[in-house]
């Protein structure tokens, strides 16, 4: 039902097809009892990661010599989540046309024979002095701090600019744990002599094999880099178990799909002007299904309409198809009453900040 007199709008639900529930062999995935909230949700116990995709086999774990933690920095749309989606087989980070969608750090996980990476993707370094601007810089520089090796990842059709520079001078003091990613390299509009000069002068000791070309989208050039990542991170054990792509926590990965699906429905200052808020979670029909209650919040009342669209048209495509994405990932059927509702000036305040930063 929609109201466009600033109320509130619920519009009705529409079933999802069953997908059933899968339990691994160790027995991480559980059904939960009818009723029961998600733990993390109100703050009373700790999110366990999603155990729901399936990597490449690593074999046998003793093989496994290398795993670390790789931060994966770059400027807006130079394609860092398309990149970390290619690599983890999954959909561990929203991908837009539109820059600066990723606003905190993501974490996918890779296994392989080689190892074990996980990786950081951090919102596009943008020189802004805005207050949401500079949180997402602040996310950004703090990730590397915690990072084995870095993926630095250079859009190759745009000039090498300000940003780039600003980038390059946060790396001068890692060039011997770095990797740079020059992507798009499959574009007629790729200028790749001239970012691979640039990039050796802003910094001249990065070894040149430490340098290579790729298409994340086109998922070419990847294997090399990866090889070269593997060979920057200390020996040791798994961190995590080897089907794990990601560990997001459940409520996050939800508000990031619907965020997702809105973005590509919506124009102008309206996806930046956006967040969601999972207001409610619950399992029902004995682990079969999850109920989510969400909220996509905007920042004036005129920007609700456009949300909502004619006879909630708009609205009702971002939940059919938010939906149909999370009956993919999840193990259980998931069920959304989306709602919109406005969140004056939010990105001005604190505690929503600091509510949708996953850092």
């Amino acid at each position: 039902m929609a109201d466009t007199d600033g109320m509130i709008v619920r519009e009705e639900q529409i079933p999802v097809p069953e997908t059933g529930i899968t339990e691994s062999a160790d027995g991480i995935i559980q059904t939960v009892p009818e009723g029961s909230r998600i733990p993390g949700q109100d703050g009373t116990g700790a999110e366990a990661p999603v155990h729901i995709a399936q990597n490449e086999s690593a074999g046998d774990q003793a093989a496994q010599t290398r795993s670390g933690v790789v931060c994966i920095i770059g400027r807006p749309s130079a394609g860092k989540s398309t990149l970390l989606n290619s690599i983890c087989g999954g959909t561990v980070s929203i991908v837009s046309a539109l820059p600066q969608t990723t606003r905190s750090s993501i974490r996918g996980i890779l296994t392989t024979t080689q190892g074990q990476i996980i990786f950081i993707d951090t919102p596009g370094y943008h020189i802004s002095e805005k207050k949401m601007n500079r949180r997402l810089q602040l996310i950004a520089e703090n990730r590397l701090q915690e990072a084995e090796a870095v993926l630095y990842l250079i859009d190759a059709t745009r000039p090498f600019g300000d940003e780039e520079l600003a980038i390059c001078n946060l790396l001068k003091s890692k060039q011997d744990r770095l990797i740079a990613g020059i992507n798009k390299a499959d574009s007629p509009l790729a200028r790749l002599g001239q970012t691979r000069i640039s990039l050796m002068q802003a910094l001249p000791n990065l070894p040149q094999e430490h340098i290579f070309d790729l298409s994340a989208q086109k998922k070419t050039g990847i294997d090399p880099l990866l090889t070269a990542l593997y060979s920057l991170l200390p020996e040791g054990s798994l961190y995590y178990p080897e089907d794990f792509y990601t560990d997001q926590p459940v409520d996050f990965r939800i508000a990031e799909i619907i965020r997702g699906q809105a973005i590509s429905r919506l124009y102008e200052e309206i996806p930046h002007a956006l967040y969601v808020n999972i207001q409610d979670m619950e399992m029902k029909k004995n682990g079969k299904e999850l109920f989510v209650r969400a909220f996509l919040c905007v920042e004036r009342e005129s920007q609700k309409p456009m949300v909502i669209g004619k006879g909630a048209s708009v609205i009702k495509a971002i939940r059919i198809e938010a939906q149909k994405e999370l009956c993919k990932i999840f193990p259980y059927r998931v069920q959304l009453d989306l709602q919109v509702r406005v969140d004056k000036n939010w990105r001005q305040k604190d505690s929503v900040l600091n509510s949708i930063f996953l850092e």
